[in-house]
This record gives structure tokens, C-alpha cells and sequence, in this order.
């Protein structure tokens, strides 16, 4: 699977950005896919994941109620909804497919190249 994510930017403290990651090369609706972000400085972490179907998502403590995500596989692609963004949300948002939801980095087995978010406060 190739992923492409997009959609990051400058974005002030309590503003809103939505990030998206195209995937192409294999079947996209067979795997669950993850959000990941790395601030400068600091190791990558898991944000948020959603099943292959949609139907199941899992988000983390720090983003629960501000951070949403979703997929369309007829568009092959999966979105990060984010809201009341904080400074603390600043970094490089990683998009990637697991064979099933999973929050464990290692589990996921293809990645896409990042997409940079900022948060001025």
C-alpha cells in the first residue's frame, strides 16, 4: 500500500485542520488504518485508528473529544478531523494501514510520508 497524507498547515490555538491520507496499490478496504504524530524531539505516537469497515475507531487519551477519524473506501482514503487544536498538538502527522486496529507502532506495516501541523498559540 502506498499512503499519501495532505492537509497540514499553520493553523491558531482553538482552530480546526483536517488531514486525509490516499492510499493506492492494494485493496485500501482490507486494512485498518492509523494517525500517528511526532513532535520535534520526541518519539512517534498513536492518535487515532479505525477499522477496515469503518465501523469500530479508538483515539487517544490526549485527543479523545477533539480528534476524529474516518475513512471512505470507495475514495480509498481515511481523514483526521481535528478540532480545538492545541500548541501541544504541533508535529508530523504519519498516516498507516494495519492488518487490524491496533494503537502498537510496530503493527503497522506501511506508511506515508507525513504531513506537517503547527499550532501557534
Amino acid at each position: 500500500v502506498q499512503l499519501q497524507a495532505s492537509g497540514g498547515g499553520l493553523v491558531q490555538a482553538g482552530g480546526s485542520l483536517r488531514l486525509s491520507c490516499a492510499a493506492s496499490g492494494r485493496t485500501f478496504s482490507n486494512y485498518a488504518m492509523g494517525w500517528f504524530r511526532q513532535a520535534p524531539g520526541k518519539e512517534r505516537e498513536f492518535v487515532a485508528a479505525i477499522t477496515s469497515n469503518g465501523v469500530n475507531t479508538y483515539a487517544a487519551d490526549s485527543v479523545k473529544g477533539r480528534f476524529t477519524i474516518s475513512r471512505d473506501n470507495a475514495k480509498n482514503t481515511v481523514y483526521l478531523q481535528m478540532s480545538s487544536l492545541k500548541s501541544e498538538d504541533t508535529g508530523v502527522y504519519y498516516c498507516a494501514s494495519a492488518p487490524f486496529l491496533t494503537t502498537a507502532r510496530p503493527v503497522y506495516n506501511y506508511w506515508g510520508q507525513g504531513t506537517k501541523v503547527t499550532v501557534s498559540s
